[in-house]
């Protein structure tokens, strides 16, 4: 069997008009040959009555501690609407499907309720429908323990459930469908002429997802790339290319874009930064003691630049307060400054290439954008910069290295 496996979001399933699109969309790829596995997020967003937000806003208005095997429970039941929902509408429109719960599909987790992970994917059931000519139409952010409890995969985890069904049915192509056009070389909403890139490698979009870009979860590119199965990030409502996640794009690229060093611009917005401060020397056993503490309390750091009597890094501004409470207890000076964002501009193309880190300060620099804080990887150079000055400073940077239309 040639077997396709598209996921389509929630804004794609919410109304019967763009239901109709995405009947239209399956039926395309049945004529082309394809066994066609459909996974589907819940139906629209907070405030629409089967959305998952709204769905634990009911079971919070009851009580706020809610154990987290009823809320993984809750949380299921927005996808399984929007797969029966489909499932139906696809019969009734001529095309045979029948619904799966992420259970019967065979996505079996771990215990770790709200962000299950998946162990493997048994998906006997699904093969035996597409091998009677039916569409299998699967509930995403799903799976079940080996005790059949149900688990939830964590935001995004229709897409980590496609993924992992495209590598267990070794599909040609995952198509992931949402309300873009592809991936964006910047948040279109804060760079009016940003594009949709027509390819990107498995490494780009997995460290823009982890650096803020939110079209694709990390864990599902993890999957892909594990596994060498290509992705597709396509719009719901527009006929264009999308944007295809593959081993190697350089090929694929246009001789303009295979030498630019960088791919896209991403960032995280709601950040505070953390200094600490010592008359003593970090690397005599306070250094761990710091960090220590933040995993203590449970707290994810970033950004993070460490010298003899100064560290320096990011934490979720949510969290700002907690970390400083934590920090109180060592005999160190703490100051925490709210209100700032890390912007990342990435790309594989600017491994071993002189010059990036230049044109990044000059971009900001020129925009008159003060750098709090920077780090980098082999295929990133991240800035920390005030809340007010994102916008300018992703303007700045998608220009400074020509990623417009």
């Amino acid at each position: 069997m040639k077997i396709l496996v598209q996921k389509f979001g929630g804004t794609s399933v919410a109304t019967p008009e763009v239901r109709e699109q995405v009947v239209g969309q399956i039926a395309k790829a049945k004529e082309q040959g394809y066994s066609v596995v459909v996974v589907v997020s819940a139906m629209g967003r907070t405030g629409d009555p089967y959305a998952t937000d709204t769905l634990i806003g009911l079971l919070r208005s009851i009580g706020r501690e809610v154990p987290p095997q009823e809320l993984d429970l809750i949380m299921s039941c927005g996808e399984l609407i929007s797969a029966a929902v489909l499932t139906q509408t696809l019969n009734v429109n001529g095309h045979e499907a029948t619904a799966f719960t992420g259970a019967r599909a065979g996505i079996i987790t771990d215990d770790n309720f709200g962000s299950a992970r998946i162990l493997r994917v048994e998906p006997q059931k699904v093969i035996e429908a597409l091998q009677k000519g039916k569409i299998a139409v699967v509930a995403g952010f799903q799976g079940r323990t080996e005790d059949w409890e149900v688990t939830t995969l964590g935001r995004g985890g229709s897409d980590t459930t496609a993924t992992a069904l495209g590598a267990a049915l070794k599909a040609e192509l995952v198509e992931i469908y949402t309300d873009v056009d592809g991936i964006m070389t910047a948040d279109p909403r804060l760079v009016p002429d940003a594009k949709s890139l027509r390819v990107i490698t498995y490494q780009e979009v997995l460290e823009m997802a982890h650096l803020g870009a939110k079209v694709i979860h990390p864990r599902a590119v993890e999957i892909a790339m594990s596994e060498r199965i290509p992705v597709k990030i396509k719009s719901t409502f527009l006929d264009g290319p999308g944007t295809l996640i593959s081993d190697e794009s350089t090929p694929q690229r246009g001789l303009e874009e295979a030498g630019r060093p960088v791919t896209g611009i991403a960032y995280v917005d709601g950040v505070a930064q953390i200094k600490v401060r010592t008359q003593e020397d970090f690397n005599h056993g306070l250094g761990l003691e710091v960090f220590q503490a933040m995993a203590d309390a449970n707290i994810s750091v970033d950004l993070i630049n460490v010298s003899p009597e100064l560290i320096s890094f990011i934490v979720a501004e949510s969290l700002a307060e907690k970390a400083g409470m934590a920090l109180e207890k060592l005999p160190v000076e703490v100051e925490v400054n709210p209100g700032f964002a890390k912007i990342s501009a990435v790309g594989v193309g600017m491994r071993g290439v002189p010059g990036v880190m230049a044109k990044v300060v000059e971009a900001l620099t020129e925009a008159d954008i003060h750098i709090a804080q920077t780090t980098d990887s082999h295929t990133s150079i991240s800035c920390l910069v005030r809340h007010e000055d994102l916008a300018r400073a992703t303007q700045a940077l998608h220009s400074k290295f020509g990623l417009g239309q």
